[in-house]
């Protein structure tokens, strides 16, 4: 069914994880051994680690300034009135042809209603160490401000908000370490923040643990699966904390370093024979395609970078010590860490859910989900990576992921979630409305990041945010989008319903002038 005019409308724009300690005994051992004790760098690295940014202070400040107007140009008043656009860009293609986003948002028997959170959430996601985009989208909000020397403070709607990072914080730059900062910077405010786990994250962490611990198939290429999107977060560490001191001394020779950080020519015979119980075939072979080209590649990008794979070692083990060790600078980023966060009828995941993950919510709940992310992540490294818990931050809903059947999505939605908001596939006109075997998911990664950007022909840097009200909206503000998005569920059921009624009674009209009509030609041919 096309909808019509009201669904059309537009605004105007307006410490570690659970401590390393818990790891075995023998693994949490070699983890703390192969921790270097390199000095902290000094304040005249740090600021010239933040003067490295890609943009003015000049260019920071207009792109602040555009951030602040965005937000002010939502009207509350308008936006009561106002609807989410449903062509290309916006929505699925398929959501305009059929009653798909109707059935989708309208509660069936026996589901519970729509639930509202009870204060503001502020969705971002997906910012890849980009700090301008990140604070961009932040002060998007209206939840924090900032100074002339770049403090944040938050704002009287900033202490009654919740803020959820949506995940994949890390990769791609251009300044990994600037971003968790500000990050932890928003946290230490006292700012509500919920941080959940991005696949992007959660291979740094597995990647540091695999070359910490036994190797074995499941985990040998874990470090190289990282890719060359993680370079440029290596070159930053190596840069900053590494460059001036002696980090030669102890680092094993080339040859032994690619050995303790490459999978083994083996790996590619035994790793189809250990995964074909947990993985389907589609994905064995999307693996071993993609490691056959990381492997070829990850070398030659870190040479482009200025890194020899002896300083690769020696920034992944300094890496450890600042993620992994409890006196880490950025231990407190994978602590803070979860993998689901659940508020009213809304699930925030960074990429999706399939027939497990749906069941054991609701069977149990999502802090449930949570402790056994955290559990899990401390056991087996493969098991965990190709599990359904893992398949919540990694899936795209292809064949060779976790699948989601109408089953799954009957289950969830009878728990209570008629939405999943989620990060991990960009899209360059902001947010957009898809509809994954009748679960709505609201797409909220805009593409921030600039190098992203700059490869998909995107200008300048992006910055937006999610936004789900307590007045019953969902809103979506994108730099890169003419319009303020807002998808009021109430309101729509109510449109379309009505659009239902008055299309049954032009039926029913017409019908009753065809009857007439055929009473008439009845008594005609009969008099003649």
């Amino acid at each position: 069914m096309a909808l019509s005019s009201p669904a059309l409308t537009l605004v105007p724009q307006s410490s570690s994880l659970k401590k390393v300690a818990e790891l075995k005994a023998n693994n949490a051992s070699k983890i703390t051994n192969t921790i270097k004790k390199i000095k902290k760098p000094s304040k005249k690295q740090l600021q010239k680690s933040d003067d490295t940014r890609m943009v003015s202070q000049e260019s920071n400040n207009a792109l602040f300034a555009s951030a602040k107007a965005l937000l002010t140009k939502t009207d509350s008043k308008r936006l009561k009135h106002a609807d989410w656009p449903l062509e290309k860009g916006s929505a699925d293609a398929l959501i305009n042809k059929q009653d798909t986003l109707f059935r989708a948002i309208h509660p069936e028997h026996k589901q519970p209603k729509w639930q509202w959170p009870s204060k503001p959430l502020f969705f971002i996601s997906d910012p890849h160490a980009d700090a301008d985009a990140f604070e961009a989208s932040l002060l998007t909000t209206g939840g924090v401000t900032h100074d002339a020397f770049g403090q944040l403070t938050l704002t009287k709607q900033g202490k009654k908000c919740t803020f959820i990072v949506g995940g994949d914080c890390l990769d791609k730059g251009p300044s990994n370490l600037s971003l968790l900062r500000k990050l932890k910077e928003l946290i230490d405010l006292g700012a509500d923040v919920k941080l959940l786990a991005g696949n992007h994250d959660l291979r740094l962490l597995i990647g540091l643990l695999s070359i910490a611990g036994e190797r074995d198939t499941g985990n040998e290429h874990m470090f190289v699966r990282m890719g060359n999107k993680v370079v440029p977060l290596l070159k930053e560490v190596f840069d900053l904390y590494l460059a001036n001191t002696d980090w030669q001394k102890g680092t094993p020779n080339e040859a032994e370093c690619k050995a303790r950080l490459f999978p083994s020519d083996n790996w590619f015979i035994a790793f189809p024979v250990l995964a074909k119980n947990l993985v389907p075939d589609e994905g064995i072979e999307r693996e071993l395609k993609k490691m056959r080209t990381k492997t070829h590649s990850f070398e030659k990008n870190c040479l482009k970078a200025g890194l020899t794979l002896p300083q690769v070692y020696a920034t992944a083990e300094k890496c450890q010590e600042l993620f992994l060790s409890k006196k880490g600078e950025f231990s407190w980023f994978f602590k803070e860490m979860q993998l689901a966060y659940k508020k009213g009828s809304f699930l925030f995941v960074h990429a999706g859910v399939d027939d497990t993950i749906s069941k054991l919510i609701a069977k149990k709940d999502v802090s449930y989900l949570n402790k056994c992310f955290k559990k899990q992540l401390h056991n087996n490294l493969f098991d965990f990576y190709y599990s359904s818990v893992a398949n919540t931050f990694r899936t795209k809903y292809r064949k060779s992921d976790k699948p989601l059947t109408r089953d799954g999505v009957a289950i969830i939605r009878k728990s209570g979630i008629h939405a999943v908001v989620r990060g991990h596939v960009n899209y360059h006109q902001g947010q957009q409305l898809n509809v994954k075997q009748g679960l709505l998911h609201i797409e909220c990664d805009i593409t921030l990041d600039r190098n992203s950007r700059i490869k998909e022909g995107l200008m300048g840097v992006g910055y937006g945010v999610t936004m789900i009200q307590p007045q019953g909206r969902i809103v979506g503000l994108s730099s890169d989008f003419d319009t303020v998005k807002v998808l009021q569920p109430k309101r729509f059921l109510k449109a379309v319903k009505k659009e239902h009624a008055a299309k049954s009674k032009a039926e029913k009209k017409t019908l009753k002038q065809l009857n007439k009509t055929l009473k008439m030609s009845i008594r005609n041919a009969i008099k003649k």
